[in-house]
């Protein structure tokens, strides 16, 4: 069967099959399995890749520096920041940015879940999708944001009181593929919002 749009049953299976596969990917690997190694479970994140501050550099561009702290520095102007045995706390710093990022999309994922059910009906122009993009626009933004200064936030909690933050300054660059993305989708909501009223009215007027 053929919906209004010529959308056919089989093709609504395969794109809820599809996102719901990819937010079961998600859920796994970018929640579930970073959550495990915060609590010790599996094997934690223990290193994480930081900037430097040039002033740091042997002449050869390398770092090779222990903080005693169960730490070591290891790297050129992009270094690796190793954890020995991290505690609870700093597994949760390593892993945090991560769990934020695939929090978002699989809020995003399910949105769009949410979005394709309405294709069985053969109209995606219902008031609900409207929301539903300006909450996915909102979650593009907040990770536009988010993804440069988590890592950045964290990892100065982490070297926070030991010879190595001198060594690795506070480092934050916004790229614009995010915001870019989110306008892009609050576009599309305001599209679907004058559809959604268009088909209001011309339904007042039959």
């Amino acid at each position: 069967m053929t919906g209004k749009y010529g959308w056919s049953r089989r093709s609504d299976r395969l794109l809820l099959a599809a996102l719901g596969l990819a937010a079961a990917l998600t859920a796994v690997f970018g929640i579930l399995l970073p959550l495990l190694g915060v609590l010790g479970i599996t094997d934690p994140m223990d290193t994480r890749e930081v900037g430097t501050a040039a002033a740091t550099r042997v002449p050869d561009g390398v770092i090779r520096a222990t903080a005693g702290h169960g730490m070591t520095l290891t790297g050129g102007h992009r270094a690796d920041l190793a954890l020995t045995h991290p505690d609870t706390g700093q597994r949760l710093l390593l892993a945090l940015p991560e769990l934020v990022g695939s929090l978002l999309l699989l809020l995003v994922l399910y949105l769009l879940l949410r979005m394709a059910r309405t294709l069985r009906d053969g109209d995606v122009f219902v008031p609900d999708n409207a929301r539903r993009l300006g909450v996915i626009a909102g979650a593009a933004l907040a990770q536009a944001v988010l993804a440069p200064v988590l890592p950045a936030l964290t990892t100065q909690l982490l070297v926070r009181g030991t010879p190595l933050s001198d060594a690795i300054p506070f480092q934050v660059t916004f790229t614009g593929a995010y915001l870019l993305l989110a306008l892009l989708v609050l576009a599309l909501a305001e599209v679907f919002r004058r559809g959604t009223r268009l088909r209001a009215d011309t339904e007042g007027l039959v």
